[in-house]
């Protein structure tokens, strides 16, 4: 049955509305938003002092309730679906870790075979992070299986993907890095540049050739310096490229992460979490990947020598919250780092991250704090706090 909600604030997909009545079809889709004052005949849901968004997207998470993408387990991929909708995250996209081409091509089957029929946050695309990578900015990936891009493999994941391999990170200064982002982006699909001490110019390089986000900003790259400028200084410097970021306080100093809000602006920045089995898990002893780690204080860390910080513990809404109490973005801006601005980085901004008539009614209701009061899936309530 269809319905209206009335809240205080709609962030809508180009303005932020006070008040006023947004339709839900009773095909779950979303409706017409009317202003405040008129009052719509029909069934009202009332919200009070709340706040409608779209809901958020992830499009970097390794796992999540003691799941991992790796596991390459459909079940326990819809479990993590499932608790997404806890985190206010209706879209995503899961993220294998560095891995050899076979155990990547057993995850693309997997997900390719599955996706659409989980039943919680909504299965986007699949993000591969890695194998493409360099030794100096491995962090927690595994550098046994680093190798130079290949065309040949990448086409081999998609055909097992279904066409889901929507995203792909490498290293800039990989031989064949250009000509494999020609490939790739000519494709239709994203390249992201990361876990690379590529030089500002090779780097440049990937961008001109079609590469459009940067994975994790700060980490796991060269850093700015002055006169060699790094990844960081090409995340910062390059237009219309965007850039993930990880805002739970410990992966970027509060400070640095507004820096680059305010230099690359809101609509060039992606909040990820890159969260890692652990996340809403008590601490202790997990796995990522094939190394240990354990988490503490708010931080995974790999229990080698280096104690590399080892993904996140990370939930999205946190994030959003996060970026507005540092006094580094408004509450609107936050959630379009949250939604809209993931979602267009991985090229799904057409099936997920804004509030439009026609589109699925996906969304989140938020107190005038920031906190998550309830995640909608298709119009329904699949999670209240």
């Amino acid at each position: 049955m269809s319905y209206y909600i009335h809240a205080a604030k709609f962030f809508l997909k180009n303005v932020t509305e006070n008040g006023g009545y947004l339709e839900i079809t009773d095909d779950g889709k979303f409706g017409d938003y009317l202003p405040a004052g008129t009052k719509p005949e029909g069934t009202i849901k009332e919200l009070g002092n709340k706040w409608i968004a779209p809901g958020l997207v992830d499009t970097h998470i390794h796992g999540l309730l003691g799941h991992d993408v790796m596991d390459n387990d459909w079940d326990a991929l819809n479990a993590m679906s499932e608790g997404l909708l806890k985190c206010g995250v209706t879209s995503w996209l899961p993220t294998p870790l560095t891995a050899s081409f076979d155990q990547l091509n057993d995850v693309c089957k997997t997900i390719g075979s599955h996706a659409g029929s989980e039943t919680g946050a909504k299965i986007q695309g699949i993000y591969f992070e890695g194998p493409y990578f360099t030794i100096e900015h491995k962090g927690a990936q595994n550098p046994k299986y680093f190798k130079d891009p290949s065309t040949k493999e990448f086409d081999e994941w998609q055909a097992s993907a279904k066409g889901l391999l929507q995203k792909i990170a490498i290293a800039p200064e990989r031989k064949g890095a250009v000509e494999f982002t020609k490939h790739v982006a000519q494709s239709g699909k994203v390249v992201a540049l990361g876990h690379s001490n590529a030089t500002f110019e090779q780097a440049k390089a990937c961008i001109e050739a079609g590469a459009t986000v940067f994975t994790h900003t700060f980490n796991g790259m060269s850093g700015l310096n002055h006169r060699a400028p790094g990844m960081v200084g090409a995340a910062m410097f390059t237009q219309n490229v965007d850039d993930e970021l990880i805002c739970d306080g410990h992966h970027v100093r509060p400070e640095v992460a507004t820096a680059l809000i305010r230099e690359k602006t809101p609509e060039h920045i992606a909040l990820i979490t890159d969260c890692m089995r652990a996340g809403m898990m008590p601490d202790g002893d997990y796995v990522l990947g094939e190394f240990p780690v354990v988490v503490k204080d708010g931080m995974a860390k790999l229990k080698d020598g280096e104690h590399n910080l080892a993904g996140s513990i990370l939930k999205l809404d946190e994030a959003i919250k996060n970026v507005v109490d540092w006094n580094g973005s408004t509450p609107e801006d936050a959630v379009l780092m949250g939604s809209f601005v993931p979602a267009k980085s991985c090229k799904v901004a057409d099936k997920c991250g804004s509030i439009l008539p026609g589109r699925d009614a996906d969304f989140i209701v938020l107190d005038p704090e920031m906190n998550l009061s309830a995640t909608y899936l298709d119009g329904k309530a699949r999670y209240e706090a």
